[in-house]
């Protein structure tokens, strides 16, 4: 006979227990949060208005800012709000919710990242073809494939914790209901279901900053084909991907690559990774690049031209 789930909600303990520390939590991430919204809305906005940015690599970065608006949008306004309570609560389904919407966005936003690369590779390293290979079909597969596979990793993650008995106690000491804190709450031995967590979070980071970084490596060694000003541009480009490569899969490898076990700095560490690349990503992607500056620049004349008709 199994074991029975009779856990309704959860008790999350949030970041920091002080009354003071949580309303600077609550001014900080609020801002935080209203900058990512405003900044990928802003770069997104500008894309698809702009006619001179219709190049694949935009094409990838608009799904991308699309995909940072909603990453930090499935925890922390939930964050947000749970300063204002003395009791963090948090109801089953709301919990697994959360723990899909999470994974789903940022498992797509890694499989973004590798279309990204592969774009960048495909640009550098075979310019007489990149036409003809990245094609608008070519383009809309590669993205959807990355939206499908995130999808497909997190329904994973979440089939395997929402049929694990939950018999108390239900305190998750976290912000959110993430799957290793999960997993600690089971009243089942979760040695195989961790195992399958490593190889389907903890992996796929993994396997993903290894294939991201070696193809870096090869597109910067065939720079020195490039003439002076190609190699400039290409330079700023993939710094700003590899930047952004750091930022997003360094934290998920922490997390997730080891055995289910929690520690101190997990809470500061997922933190950083939904809140600091999201937020960051658009001012990466812009100030280092001048066709983007130029279309907002553009969208901004455009748009007080009108306001003044």
């Amino acid at each position: 006979m199994g074991t029975k789930n009779n856990v309704t909600e959860f008790v999350l303990f949030g970041l920091f227990q002080s009354r003071e520390m949580q309303y600077v939590c609550f001014v900080v991430f609020s801002l935080f949060h209203v900058l990512t919204i405003l900044g990928n809305l802003l770069v997104i906005i500008t894309i698809n208005a702009s006619k001179t940015l219709k190049a694949p690599m935009y094409f990838f970065l608009s799904h991308l800012s699309f995909a940072d608006m909603c990453y930090p949008s499935a925890t922390t306004p939930k964050m947000i709000t749970d300063t204002f309570v003395e009791r963090k609560t948090i109801s089953f389904n709301g919990c697994m919710t959360q723990l899909f919407s999470a994974h789903f966005f940022g498992g797509t936003e890694i499989f973004l990242l590798t279309a990204m690369a592969y774009d960048r590779y495909v640009a550098i390293c075979r310019p007489l073809h990149y036409t003809t290979i990245m094609g608008q079909w070519k383009c809309g597969l590669l993205a959807g494939a990355s939206w499908v596979a995130g999808f497909l990793h997190s329904i994973l993650q979440t089939l395997l914790t929402v049929q694990l008995p939950f018999c108390g106690p239900n305190e998750i000491d976290n912000f959110f209901c993430d799957v290793h804190p999960l997993l600690k709450l089971a009243c089942v031995d979760t040695y195989v279901v961790g195992l399958i967590v490593v190889a389907n979070s903890g992996m796929i980071s993994l396997v993903s900053f290894i294939i991201l970084i070696i193809s870096y490596v090869v597109i910067l060694l065939n720079l020195r084909r490039q003439s002076s000003e190609g190699r400039r541009k290409a330079l700023s480009t993939c710094g700003s991907h590899i930047i952004t490569v750091i930022l997003v899969l360094v934290p998920p490898m922490f997390m997730y690559i080891r055995p289910s076990t929690t520690l101190a700095a997990d809470k500061l560490v997922i933190l950083f990774n939904i809140v600091m690349p999201p937020l960051l990503n658009p001012l990466i992607y812009t100030l280092r690049n001048n066709e983007v500056k130029n279309a907002m620049r553009k969208l901004f004349r455009v748009q007080g031209s009108t306001g003044e008709k």
